[in-house]
């Protein structure tokens, strides 16, 4: 475990009007000017130490990761995206699981989860499956090589800029993980009426997903903009152990770089689009929320999935399903549907609503407590998507006529429809309005013990 250094014993001068730009010095061997930045979570203003391989900076004041360091990131991130990639092409190649039932079976391939939705009027859950398992993570990884391999090489490929300001937006839309679930969830469900035989491209899929999950952790924003455009000089008379937004600046959610606000104003490194707050946020975030509880009636009411077996038809909603799985005696699954179904999405909601409220009124929880939690809400969200994964791989592996099949219903649409609203909602809401409204002294205040940083 290496020590990361303390945020607030470092502090920067105002910087004099002769200045160069933008600093070329590399950020691991500077010493002397100290690159500032501005929290996302909390707009505390600090300045970033030099780190070393395994090392990362916090936020004094809340504790949100400014920046880590890794050890050959270029040479890493690209091994790694390259590796996956290599298992991705596997996991479409061969076939995925196949069951037996009573003489009868079946045996899919993975874009099967997807392409046999459309033949169930589901277009939209079809679309969003292969968006979130295939299609999303692999532009992800071509753009993490693309970039990669111009930092590599001392010279940046044509649009790496854009390319490496969409990947911080594509993060949150990949999947694969949670399709694993899914997966799990299925073949446990499947195992007690039929046999169940998981093909090479199950372990291929496994393989990629743990890949693509060392993929983004390995990635180096930090770095990889400093290699990109260097490092922007901070606004001249920016002030360390203060709040941004009251200097007239704002930090780049995308570079991370401080940027004095105007009315139109982009970073000057990477060209994100600024704000002091988030345009509406409550607002937006509200709406969202509405919206999502709408659909979720409708998702909890209409059969997520129709079984048919021996001619009989037996529609299923989410909570029957979960009842039916303790009546089977499968409450490992039971419960990981539970929690992915009725209380991920619910909690979720009543967090964010919950946070919205404590913007404009005083709250016993601090400030640091509530960004917390809005964490946990902007964590836990994609997880809710298990459900619909199941449903895809169910319906996809089970086409056996009147003998078994499993057939969509409408609440998958719904539900898919709460996921991907409640995590816009969280996306919307801008953590910085929970430091902004009256909280307890010691909740504005930075913290005055080191943090522990655990190697990158």
């Amino acid at each position: 475990m290496t020590a990361a250094v303390s945020m607030r014993q470092f502090r920067v001068p105002n910087l004099p009007l002769g200045e160069p730009q933008v600093d070329l010095t590399p950020p691991e061997v500077r010493t002397t000017r100290r690159r500032l930045r501005a929290c996302e979570e909390c707009d505390w203003v600090s300045a970033l130490p030099p780190l070393r391989s395994g090392e990362k900076a916090e936020c004094p004041r809340c504790g949100h990761t400014l920046a880590t360091r890794h050890y050959r990131p270029a040479q890493r991130s690209m091994a790694l995206a390259i590796s996956a990639l290599v298992a991705l092409f596997l996991a479409v190649t061969f076939p995925f699981v196949s069951f037996t039932a009573g003489g009868v079976g079946n045996r899919i391939e993975l874009s099967e989860t997807a392409t046999s939705l459309i033949g169930f009027d589901q277009p939209i859950v079809a679309i969003a499956v292969i968006l979130t398992i295939m299609v999303l993570p692999a532009v992800y990884l071509l753009g993490v090589i693309w970039l990669q391999f111009g930092l590599m090489r001392g010279e940046p490929l044509e649009a790496s800029r854009r390319i490496a300001r969409s990947l911080a937006h594509l993060h949150p839309w990949m999947m694969a993980d949670v399709f694993i679930i899914g997966a799990l969830v299925s073949l446990i469900k499947l195992s007690s009426m039929a046999q169940i035989d998981v093909g090479p491209a199950f372990w291929a899929y496994c393989t990629f997903a743990l890949l693509l999950l060392m993929t983004t952790q390995s990635l180096d924003a930090d770095w990889m903009w400093f290699s990109l455009a260097g490092e922007p000089l901070a606004p001249k008379g920016t002030r360390t152990g203060m709040t941004a937004a009251p200097q007239g600046l704002a930090g780049c959610h995308t570079c991370g770089l401080i940027n004095r606000l105007d009315d139109h104003s982009h970073c000057r490194r990477c060209g994100e689009r600024l704000h002091a707050r988030l345009p509406h946020s409550q607002q937006r975030t509200w709406a969202l929320l509405a919206a999502a509880t709408l659909m979720y009636i409708p998702a909890n009411l209409y059969p997520i999935m129709t079984t048919t077996s021996l001619g009989q038809s037996s529609p299923s909603t989410i909570v029957g399903g979960v009842v039916e799985l303790i009546q089977m005696g499968s409450w490992p699954v039971a419960v990981v549907i539970f929690m992915a179904s009725v209380i991920v999405p619910v909690g979720k909601l009543f967090a964010l609503a919950w946070l919205c409220l404590m913007v404009k009124r005083s709250s016993e929880l601090n400030a640091l407590t509530r960004t917390r939690l809005y964490r946990l809400t902007e964590f836990i969200g994609r997880w809710s998507m298990v459900d619909v994964f199941v449903v895809a791989i169910l319906v996809a592996l089970i086409r056996a006529g009147s003998l078994m099949s499993i057939t969509p219903g409408p609440a998958a649409l719904a539900f898919g429809g709460v996921v991907v609203l409640t995590m816009l909602a969280a996306m919307t809401f801008d953590p910085r309005l929970l430091w902004d409204s009256p909280a307890p002294r010691e909740s504005a205040e930075p913290r005055d013990r080191p943090r522990q940083g655990a190697p990158g």
